[in-house]
């Protein structure tokens, strides 16, 4: 019998049902829902997978385990309970981060040092020496502490997994990779969709749309902490790799066209097209909004310029105003768009069909999508 081994993955506010798919969609068990991650359960091989395969999610944790701490000595004793070793070698490095949020232990510092303790006096006996020179692989460990309740974690990604390898540059206000994809998935995009981004920006939602109609796995060009870890079979990674390569749905006809008004951006697009190997779906122009006139069918995407200060704040809503004249979006046009104005619509001119609220990074938004 296959060992089940018990995942977390967080995502952006508003996307776990996005996610939720995802897990399920390759193999993920025993979902548990909360605000902002989602836990499930799965073999070693879902490691691989989930890293590879998960275009919403942040990064991929193993949950060491969860328990109740309202002193020190909890905290000690419930971290030294967990079997670390099954993780943690006898070279490897354990740093330790995380939080603590309305719980007794609130001093960080406090609770590293304690996990820290903690897992040196578990391992110890299990490796028989008395120091570790943890010169080897990278096991980063996370502690959440909520409402006095201790969930610690091993981190499997390192780099977070909006870092997909193809983005080696990128304009003042990017949108993250994991923020895209799921905007792009809640667009309803499929493997004959033609997609625009009339406001491409460095191109995150027109790839991300390529990768979702292509079947491209957006872990496939990057490498995670634990392909290091001596406690993972190496060849996981490459069975998982092989796979999703196979999986790519190269006779799918997903057509993209990216514009913008700025030739720095128009250069950023083209560029980072082709680092992600999609040139060839998407065509890049330099091109003012007012001259954007969709076609029947085209799904339209954007994130449009918000304006933080009061003069920008008003461009950016005169924008609006001329995004409502030329987008026109129907049934046959859809249009999904992020914005952090609370008065998009106004400006827009028409009430979206459904909102989402998500948050691009600290800033809260509604994706408005309009569909009828």
């Amino acid at each position: 019998m296959t060992e089940k081994i018990r995942y977390c993955c967080p995502c952006h506010f508003g996307l776990e049902s996005v996610l939720a798919f995802e897990i399920k969609k390759i193999g993920g068990e025993n979902l548990l829902v909360s605000d902002g991650r989602i836990s499930f359960d799965g073999d070693i091989k879902m490691l691989a997978k989930a890293n590879i395969c998960l275009a919403s999610a942040e990064r991929v944790l193993i949950e060491l385990g969860t328990f109740e701490a309202r002193s020190f000595e909890e905290l000690f004793q419930g971290v030294k309970a967990l079997e670390a070793e099954r993780y943690i070698g006898k070279k490897d490095a354990f740093p330790v981060k995380g939080h603590s949020l309305k719980s007794a232990l609130h001093s960080i510092p406090d609770c590293q040092s304690i996990i820290k303790k903690a897992l040196v006096e578990r391992l110890k006996p299990v490796y028989g020496v008395n120091r570790f020179e943890e010169s080897g692989a990278v096991v980063q460990v996370r502690f959440n502490i909520l409402k006095d309740v201790v969930s610690i974690y091993l981190d499997t990604s390192g780099q977070g997994l909006h870092k997909r390898g193809y983005r080696r540059t990128s304009n003042d206000a990017p949108i993250k990779e994991t923020l895209a994809a799921g905007i792009i998935d809640l667009a309803h995009v499929r493997g004959d969709s033609v997609v625009c981004d009339p406001m491409c920006g460095s191109g995150t939602l027109i790839i991300e749309a390529a990768y979702k109609a292509l079947r491209i796995a957006p872990g496939l060009k990057r490498s995670f902490a634990a392909q290091s870890w001596e406690s993972i079979p190496s060849e996981i990674w490459d069975e998982t790799r092989l796979d999703a390569r196979e999986q790519i749905a190269k006779d799918n006809t997903f057509t993209g066209y990216a514009s913008d008004i700025d030739s720095f951006a128009v250069d950023l697009t083209q560029k980072n097209v082709k680092y992600a190997g999609v040139a060839n779906r998407i065509t890049v122009s330099k091109k003012d909004i007012s001259e954007y006139k969709p076609k029947a069918g085209v799904i339209t995407v954007c994130n449009p310029p918000y304006g933080e200060r009061m003069f920008e704040l008003r461009q950016a809503q005169e924008l609006y105003k001329k995004m409502g004249q030329v987008l026109c979006p129907s049934k046959s046009n859809p249009c999904y768009i992020i914005c952090a104005d609370e008065e998009f619509e106004k400006f827009f001119g028409k009430k979206a069909d459904k909102k989402r609220k998500l948050y691009n990074g600290m800033l809260k938004c509604q994706l408005y999508m309009y569909y009828m």
